[in-house]
């Protein structure tokens, strides 16, 4: 069976996680910009960034694929995948992007990234400068995981990078 890891990455956690990932399979990890042929696979395990509500390169990716091939979407954000309203949320986000043949919650998994907000690019400031103005005009009560995040992050170099998250990805590889 051929595999092969495709990732996109913006600011190096979902890459990070990749480089580990194809550490501990021995399967090739690829940027998704630079995958000529994906139909070329059996399975293809997909990780990307969460921003701006996509996880980013999936629709693109997975229009390249053909039936049959066997798919695992990781999914990188900042916020806490161990709760159950976040995973929601980020599955209501993979299910807009793929096809229903390929969606299978059994092969979707989150992990958490890391932001570091000197380093962002401007149009990303700017949308991380907006989201912490909403969020800091709501109630408490009213806040969202990604409102409750962005404020508790605004500014600052965090990493919650666990590569050892990566144990219960290895078997679907």
């Amino acid at each position: 069976m051929s595999k092969i890891i495709v990732y996109a990455s913006r600011y190096g956690s979902t890459r990070r996680y990749a480089d580990k990932l194809s550490e501990l399979t021995g399967v090739e990890a690829v940027d998704y910009s630079k995958v000529k042929d994906i139909s070329a696979y059996d399975k293809v395990v997909y990780m990307g960034s969460i921003l701006a509500g996509t996880v980013t390169g999936l629709k693109k990716t997975v229009s390249k694929m053909k039936v049959g091939q066997e798919l695992v979407i990781v999914s990188v954000g900042m916020i806490d995948p161990k709760d159950p309203e976040n995973v929601s949320g980020i599955r209501s986000i993979i299910r807009q992007q793929i096809p229903a043949e390929l969606y299978d919650e059994s092969r979707i998994f989150h992990l958490q990234g890391c932001i570091d907000y000197p380093n962002l690019k401007l149009s990303h400031r700017m949308l991380m400068s907006m989201m912490r103005s909403m969020a800091s005009k709501k109630p408490e009560i009213e806040l969202d995981a990604v409102s409750r995040t962005v404020l508790a992050t605004y500014g600052q170099r965090i990493d919650y990078v666990d590569l050892s998250a990566l144990d219960v990805i290895v078997p679907f590889v």
